[in-house]
């Protein structure tokens, strides 16, 4: 395979803060090209991700946290590259062992490896540890190579809402369960963030956005990990109010999601999965706004794939949304590098045009 060009354009300045908001998977594999494209081209960014926390369940005494141990253990080393989540080496004599005292839920794939960081985080939470000093304590193993910081300390949880087994009626279970158990195949009427209202920012998460030289959103799901970010009181703002420029990455490619089923989230909040959707759905971001403003949008620039989503160019662009067609899969380190090493120069481009 030949080496990509990672070289930053010479005549833009470089950065040395980025933000990154994530979810699970398609976001751990985004930072880890994007790390990668730091240290060959712009060595000495830092780099801080905010991660969501609404998949976080509680299961059999311990709290679980899918999204931020992805990151941490794709950017450590230690992720099954196979499942995209869980340990490398991974065993399940401890599922086995529930499943066996049916002990439910038996759908949850609780590995041994990966217990062993739910047994720390719960200790420490119950000890009065906040999740954000947890995480960082359990990154001091994985040294992730990034700040890695959760949305809030405070706990919040996604729940869908569907229909009920009574006719007429609907019921609400775990973001989990319906992921996990019905692989989202039941229909969502509703994704409901429980305990949001309430719910700060962890610490650092808003001066993290604020004095970003650049704030990147992987091709992570726009309703339940992006999108559970942004209804945290204060998140939002922030990134309207950040003098960073904001771009993001599509997670759709030719009308389908690149990985998971973004598709059925999408459809649950009225958005069409198309990139040019999701790219309305965030919404353009104006050069600033009030202090206190609430909503609006959020975008400066946005990544579709070129060989599928192109024509979004035309459309979002008089929108206020800079758009480029650069190849958006994820097959690989190196091709996941010059993805963001095309956000990048999106980012340096709009920052340009600013002067």
């Amino acid at each position: 395979m030949q080496t990509p060009d990672l070289s930053p354009d010479p005549s833009n300045p470089t950065p040395r803060s980025v933000a990154v908001l994530a979810g699970g998977i398609g976001g751990a594999r985004f930072i880890r090209g994007l790390l990668h494209y730091l240290a060959v081209s712009e060595p000495g960014t830092e780099v801080t991700v905010i991660a969501n926390t609404g998949d976080d369940i509680r299961l059999f005494g311990l709290q679980i946290c899918p999204d931020l141990d992805s990151i941490m253990y794709t950017l450590g080393g230690g992720i099954s590259e196979e499942r995209g989540w869980g340990r490398e080496g991974e065993t399940f004599t401890i599922k086995d062992e529930l499943a066996a005292y049916g002990a439910p839920p038996t759908w949850f794939g609780l590995g041994d490896r990966d217990t062993a960081t739910h047994l720390v985080r719960t200790q420490m939470l119950s000890a009065g540890y906040p999740l954000s000093a947890v995480t960082e304590a359990l990154c001091a193993r994985w040294q992730p190579g990034v700040r890695l910081i959760p949305m809030s300390d405070d706990r919040v949880e996604t729940h869908v809402v569907i229909d009920a087994d009574e006719p007429g009626t609907k019921q609400a279970i775990h973001f989990q369960e319906w992921w996990i158990r019905h692989r989202a195949a039941v229909h969502a009427h509703e994704f409901v963030l429980i305990g949001a209202e309430d719910a700060k920012p962890a610490p650092g998460v808003i001066d993290a956005i604020r004095n970003a030289d650049i704030v990147l959103l992987p091709p992570s799901n726009p309703v339940v990990s992006i999108g559970t970010i942004l209804q945290i009181p204060g998140i939002r703002e922030a990134l309207r109010q950040t003098s960073a420029p904001v771009v993001g990455l599509s997670p759709i490619v030719g009308g389908a999601p690149v990985r998971g089923m973004a598709d059925a989230c999408l459809e649950a909040i009225g958005v069409a999965t198309s990139a040019e959707a999701v790219a309305r759905h965030y919404g353009a971001r104006v050069a600033s706004v009030p202090a206190g403003a609430d909503g609006g949008g959020i975008l400066d620039g946005w990544l579709v794939h070129d060989d599928t989503d192109s024509a979004a160019i035309a459309n979002l662009t008089p929108l206020g949304i800079t758009t480029r067609a650069v190849p958006l899969l994820m097959t690989d380190v190196d091709a996941t590098a010059q993805m963001a090493s095309a956000a990048m120069d999106l980012a340096r481009e709009i920052m340009a045009a600013r002067t």
